[in-house]
């Protein structure tokens, strides 16, 4: 029973261990997933500040192009103001020349604004541009590691999986029935240690007649609190371990 209660401990253990692998391969597609996310998340906003860099400039470009057709029509209006015949058509002339004048110097003073607009515009998008050249590479490399992690867990998830298979046929079959049974009560803590005469899983003092028939039983024995399968370690005697002759 002792070889049993230790293969039994060993099943325990690579049940955990395959649980740990099996969240740990499904949750690395989801880190993957979450990293590209957050690049394209900074792809976006590096396109709307080039977008919205654009737009700038071609509103600049558009008022620069206005500004020479009012500058060109305010020459036409000077050369016709001097063919002017009477005191009336001088002051339209001048009346039509102050009005473009006046649609120049607005459209001068917008065209600085859009100046001051696309200081920041442009030290954002240069800042994105490399920050995203550096995170595309993060990327690549994390996936890389992922990837690699990936199929050093199958393989590991699969030498487990053999190695719990292989042991587990050795259980006598009360054994395994009780051992699945537990697990799947406490989610695979189907074992628990007992040594200090309680159980440590729920804590429960073990009854002291029960603590002493778990010391030297060879049968399973199982705790009468939450009915797992209990264990008894003795402490080792380091001392005598040092002195024993070799």
């Amino acid at each position: 029973m002792r070889h049993e209660l230790e293969a039994v401990l060993r099943v325990q253990s690579l049940d955990l261990r395959i649980a740990e692998l099996e969240k740990e391969i499904a949750a690395l597609p989801r880190h993957i997933a979450e990293i590209e996310k957050a690049l394209e998340v900074h792809n976006r906003r590096l396109e709307a500040d080039r977008a919205a860099l654009a737009a700038n400039q071609r509103d600049r470009k558009r008022l620069e192009d206005d500004n020479k057709v009012q500058e060109q029509k305010v020459a036409k209006l000077r050369d016709q103001m001097m063919q002017a015949k009477t005191n009336e058509q001088y002051r339209a002339f001048q009346h039509e020349i102050e009005y473009c004048q006046n649609e120049i110097r607005k459209g001068e003073d917008r065209i600085l604004d859009l100046m001051s607009e696309a200081e920041p515009l442009e030290a954002n998008v240069r800042r994105a541009e490399l920050s995203l050249t550096k995170e595309r590479e993060d990327v690549e490399r994390e996936k890389a590691r992922v990837r690699d992690r990936s199929a050093e867990d199958k393989r590991f998830l699969a030498e487990a999986r053999a190695e719990r298979g292989n042991l587990f046929t050795t259980l006598s079959d009360r054994t395994a029935k009780a051992y699945d049974r537990i697990s799947r009560k406490w989610k695979g803590l189907a074992v628990a240690d007992a040594t200090d005469g309680r159980c440590g899983a729920c804590n429960i003092s073990l009854r002291p007649q029960y603590y002493q028939d778990l010391k030297t039983s060879d049968r399973l024995m199982f705790c009468e609190s939450c009915g797992r399968i209990l264990y008894y370690k003795p402490a080792v005697d380091l001392e005598h371990e040092m002195h024993a002759p070799r």
